[in-house]
């Protein structure tokens, strides 16, 4: 099952004895592949010695390969799946850094946006409903929301250039600085977006365009609690606009759902228990493996010192400041056991009727909108 997934993977990673080793197939996207593999790294020093021994396939793309019915699941890691593809998610690079766009590693960044959610509070905000993102990668029709003299969709929409940021120092896209607007709009792109925890922890009501993809902690998420849904379809714009007009009438309401998608992110999304999830999920993999790893002829051995000693600027800024500095006092957080069929059938019939409340009273306030 292993080799079964060599094909679309970036490279093999292989932990034995404490040690990992590499063997690297083709290369991904902008630095992707490298911080996946520094994070793993700090994993090691964080548990030292606490990791079986295994082998995986890991593929550093955007959009899973969908499987068809008869068709086994290959042992493939990825940043996010869908309910088409068996693929193991796991935490994204961003994490760790984002070299190319110059977002800080995840710890440092989530700090910095905490501050800034202090310095305007929630009603004095501005009460529209904000994105900023490169509409080029699957989301041009998000565009066609933005307000217009002809018509107001509550939104305010911004292209992000990454070109020209990269030439003027990133002015216009620290993220910390970005959590002004009472609502922030989740959308994806080509696939889940790197984007989401950041809207999420930013104390705005999150209008979630409901995501085909799932990444590895959005699953646990629910409709009016965490985050407002937002059918994606040809009335996605009025959809917006409802969204914005419920929560400036019901702010006490809409300010709950905004602080506690922070509070989820802030407690449940702490680097520590990131990398709890990246051990439990690697050692319950291990467990399946019917055989015993072996490092290939190609690989070579990989520490966290061979990485960072070579780079250089941003990148070797973000593994300093993203390095883990000394092995954890405890163990890893205990791991709940997973739903009975039965109860997990509960919980996403859960979120699918809230997701039709919101639908059936945006109906409602359009219907009395038509006999007025």
């Amino acid at each position: 099952m292993v080799e079964k997934a060599k094909k679309t993977a970036n490279f093999r990673l292989v932990i034995l004895n404490g040690k990992v080793y590499v063997e690297k197939y083709r290369p991904s996207f902008q630095t992707r592949d490298k911080f996946t593999l520094w994070g793993i790294l700090q994993l090691l020093r964080l548990y030292p010695g606490k990791l079986p021994d295994l082998e995986l396939m890991f593929n550093c793309d955007d959009t899973p390969r969908g499987r068809g019915p008869k068709e086994g699941p290959p042992a493939l890691f990825r940043y996010c799946a869908d309910q088409g593809s068996k693929e193991i998610v796991f935490p994204d690079w961003s994490f760790w850094g984002w070299v190319e766009t110059n977002i800080k590693p995840w710890s440092q960044l989530l700090e910095e946006i905490v501050e800034g959610n202090k310095r305007t509070k929630w009603k004095d905000r501005v009460p529209f409903a904000y994105w900023r993102g490169n509409p080029d990668v699957g989301r041009k029709d998000l565009m066609a929301c933005r307000g217009s003299n002809e018509k107001e969709w509550n939104t305010h929409l911004y292209v992000q250039d990454w070109g020209k940021e990269t030439r003027t120092g990133f002015k216009q896209s620290n993220l910390a600085e970005q959590c002004t607007h009472r609502y922030k709009i989740y959308i994806e792109g080509w696939a889940w977006s790197v984007s989401e925890k950041y809207i999420l922890a930013c104390d705005s009501m999150t209008l979630f365009l409901m995501p085909r993809y799932y990444d590895f902690f959005t699953r646990g998420m629910v409709p009016l609690q965490h985050y407002w849904p937002i059918i994606r379809d040809n009335n996605q714009c009025a959809s917006l606009k409802f969204a914005v007009e419920w929560g400036n009438n019901h702010t006490d309401l809409a300010q709950k759902i905004a602080n506690t998608s922070s509070n989820f992110i802030r407690e449940e999304l702490k680097m520590d228990y990131v990398y709890d999830y990246m051990f439990h999920v690697l050692n319950e993999y291990s467990k399946l493996l019917r055989f015993k790893p072996t490092v290939p002829p190609g690989a070579v051995e990989l520490c966290s010192e061979t990485m960072a000693c070579p780079a250089t600027g941003v990148m070797r800024k973000f593994m300093e400041d993203s390095m883990v500095k000394s092995p954890s006092g405890s163990s890893p957080c205990n791991i709940p056991p997973p739903y009975d069929p039965s109860t997990l059938e509960e919980f996403i019939k859960k979120k699918s009727n809230l997701t039709r409340q919101v639908q059936m009273w945006q109906h409602e306030s359009q219907n009395i909108n038509k006999t007025q």
